[in-house]
């Protein structure tokens, strides 16, 4: 089976190539914008659409007359108009992205992708080779196999001025699935991230939350400033390293923790939670979103898969906390989140309220499972 992966390193571009990659950004966004608003006024006028050979081909009289479009890496530029493809493509689909915007110069978000075409990429002694910008210095912190098919890069810049790059390998796997010996349910936690099954909990350390005065110490300093003066871009520095820390100190627990279940059990169960309606539902936004569930599902998926386990999503209404595990019978009167302890009616069971959940999601993500092999089978 052909499989995908992106491996994120950080790079260290002279400043002759940052430079170089900054206009690259510029001429990027200019032809996502330019096309953009080409596809708009085209359909405004005849009711007729672009299509992503029609704007290629259109690509050739515009470097003509920005010459400065020759400058930087031609299939970057042809990228963004795929990207502008996708985007309409996600739209009428009626995906969960929207109309395409146009990306604005100010963004914190900078980034191009450019394509490997005859061995235009390379990964070598330390350094990666990218089309205009020559060799860049790399910090390479994995080995890549040698069976590994280089597929195209993602150069970006963050908010706090570091340069990465996002490398795309094809590879043959030959993962296995495995007999289902050790399973679990993971009940959704807003303070722990998760409950098991087995009466685990990760303790999620809220890095947001103990970073949040700091913050918001030093956004007050940045309101106060003159915008576009060198201490305010100073201070936007400041700010932006700040959050920058966060994201990877929850990005590096989540992997971890992540990790940790992938190894334990061979299936896991979770529910199919919207967390964009849950943080807006619950008016706990900051809550919802610090401990990054959705990013930490993704991670637990793709980890599991690759060790040749299997992780199952439980319809988001199906009422875990309410079901007895013992017996089965269902307490309407548990739906109330002060709940956290109750005792079953019917089999006086004492229940904690997340284990008695996430016991209940791994019986029916087994479920679940079971009607799905029978259906393949069949």
């Amino acid at each position: 089976m052909i499989t995908h992966r992106a491996y994120e390193f950080r790079i260290y571009p002279s400043r002759d190539q940052q430079d170089l990659i900054a206009r690259t950004f510029g001429c990027v966004r200019l032809v996502y914008n330019y096309y953009l608003a080409e596809k708009k006024q085209r359909y405004e006028e005849s009711k007729a659409t672009l299509s992503y050979t029609d704007c290629a081909k259109d690509l050739t009289r515009l470097k003509k007359e920005k010459t400065f479009l020759k400058e930087v890496d031609s299939i970057a530029l042809q990228q963004s108009l795929r990207h502008l493809d996708d985007a309409f493509t996600g739209f009428f689909k009626r995906e969960k992205s929207g109309y395409p915007k146009f990306k604005s110069k100010r963004s914190s978000r900078r980034s191009y992708s450019t394509v490997c075409v005859n061995g235009n990429i390379r990964l070598e002694d330390g350094k990666i080779r990218l089309p205009k910008l020559g060799e860049v210095r790399i910090k390479k912190h994995r080995e890549i196999p040698e069976d590994w098919i280089l597929k195209s890069v993602t150069v970006k810049q963050t908010p706090s001025g570091k340069y990465f790059v996002s490398i795309l390998f094809e590879y043959e796997s030959q993962v296995e699935k495995k007999e289902v010996e050790r399973s679990a349910g993971l009940d959704y936690s807003m303070p722990k991230l998760f409950v098991s099954s087995d009466g685990y909990s990760c303790e999620y350390p809220r890095f947001y939350r103990k970073t949040e005065e700091k913050l918001a110490r030093e956004q007050r300093k940045l309101s106060k400033m003159e915008k576009g003066s060198s201490n305010y871009r100073k201070q936007k520095l400041v700010v932006a390293r700040l959050h920058e820390k966060v994201a990877n100190q929850r990005k590096d627990f989540l992997h971890k923790e992540s990790l940790k279940l992938a190894q334990m059990y061979d299936r896991i169960s979770i529910e199919d939670l919207d967390m964009k309606a849950m943080s807006k539902a619950l008016h706990f936004g900051k809550s919802v979103h610090d401990n990054g569930w959705g990013m930490f599902t993704r991670m637990l998926e793709y980890k599991l898969q690759d060790r040749g386990g299997q992780l199952v999503k439980i319809d988001k209404w199906y009422p875990s906390s309410q079901i007895c595990s013992g017996c089965g019978c269902i307490h309407p009167e548990v739906k109330d989140l002060n709940v956290r302890e109750w005792f079953c009616d019917w089999c006086l069971e004492y229940h904690d309220r997340d284990i008695n959940a996430a016991v209940n999601i791994r019986e029916e993500g087994s479920r679940l499972r079971r009607e799905t092999e029978m259906r393949e089978s069949a």
